[in-house]
């Protein structure tokens, strides 16, 4: 029964994720509008509320919403703005709307009108993708680096273990902020994207390269690893094929540790400007408003993304315990 725990732990998690995600890569057909449509005389709308009973108490069988006095039903697989779903195919149709002059904000807009559900969707593509990807690069750094220092000793050892120890002494996040400002400010959203990765991933080794690090010294020491070098094993087999597969555990935790805070890293650089900048939509820089005193006490809706940052994290934790769990009631 306990082996079996661990795997129903995490299980609810994970599904949860892959679920944001696949919400994240078909953003264009879960959003309503584009999100960088604007409608200037309707900025600031708060939320618009979804209806089964009309106001005269009559029961409808397809929700709907009131434009004026007038309701109108939320239709399904609408033609809207044209979108693509990476680079395979284009399309128009979309999961819900309503036909115009209606509209259907169902978090709001913000300063210039533009729909916060489908910039939420369509921020997650760089936000959330940010944190797996940079913790991907993270995490194998750290096994080629911890690894080798594990296995190796000596003085690869010692040189890989004190830039170790001078990344984790340097405080990660003004260390983040340190590099960025070092680059160019105004760069493309892409280039942007792909510099917030560089920048966590060399920022991040270190600590999964210790504790890979750890697992090494001991699995290099084990019975079948010292069998196998006495009948010719190569150290690069020694290392890929019998010590290696041990920190495939540890591994995974540390990248679902690392993730939400590359998430955070990329959010807040984008919070500042200092990540990806308007008009294309990220998580930081839909919150980069509430740094103005009338918004952040009028507009409430405009909160909401740093509650969907919350729920993300939440769930990534949640899966680092599972799976630290899960390594812990693991043999040996």
């Amino acid at each position: 029964m306990q082996s079996r725990l661990p795997d129903r732990h995490y299980t609810l998690p994970l599904a949860a994720l892959v679920v944001v995600y696949l919400a994240a890569i078909f953003a264009g057909f879960l959003a309503p509008y584009d999100p960088s449509t604007q409608s200037r005389d309707l900025a600031f709308v708060p939320p618009t509320a979804v209806r089964w009973v009309d106001r005269s108490g009559a029961i409808h069988l397809r929700p709907f919403v009131y434009d004026g006095e007038r309701p109108y039903p939320i239709r399904f697989l609408v033609r809207g703005a044209p979108y693509r779903i990476g680079r395979l195919f284009s399309s128009e149709r979309h999961l819900f709307g309503v036909d115009a002059p209606a509209v259907l904000f169902l978090l709001g807009t913000d300063g210039f009108g533009r729909d916060q559900f489908s910039r939420l969707l369509y921020g997650a593509r760089i936000s959330l993708f940010a944190g797996p990807l940079g913790a991907l690069l993270s995490v194998a750094f750290g096994i080629v680096l911890g690894g080798a220092a594990g296995f190796f000793g000596g003085w690869i050892d010692t040189i890989i273990m004190r830039a170790g120890e001078l990344f984790l002494a340097v405080p990660w996040f003004y260390l983040l902020f340190a590099v960025r400002m070092a680059l160019p400010l105004r760069i493309e959203p892409q280039e942007a994207f792909l510099m917030i990765l560089s920048i966590v991933a060399v920022v991040g080794w270190a600590r999964p390269a210790r504790l890979i690090r750890g697992m090494v010294l001991s699995g290099k020491m084990r019975d079948y690893v010292t069998a196998a070098r006495a009948l010719g094993a190569s150290n690069v087999q020694l290392l890929w094929r019998h010590v290696l597969p041990q920190v495939s555990g540890i591994a995974l935790t540390q990248a679902a540790l690392l993730a939400p805070q590359y998430i955070l890293a990329e959010a807040t650089l984008s919070f500042f400007g200092l990540g990806v900048g308007e008009p294309v939509p990220s998580w930081g820089n839909m919150l980069a408003v509430l740094q103005r005193y009338d918004v952040l006490s009028s507009y409430w809706w405009m909160f909401l993304p740093a509650g969907a940052l919350l729920g993300v994290f939440l769930l990534y934790y949640l899966l680092a315990d599972a799976l630290h769990e899960r390594v812990a009631a693991l043999p040996g």
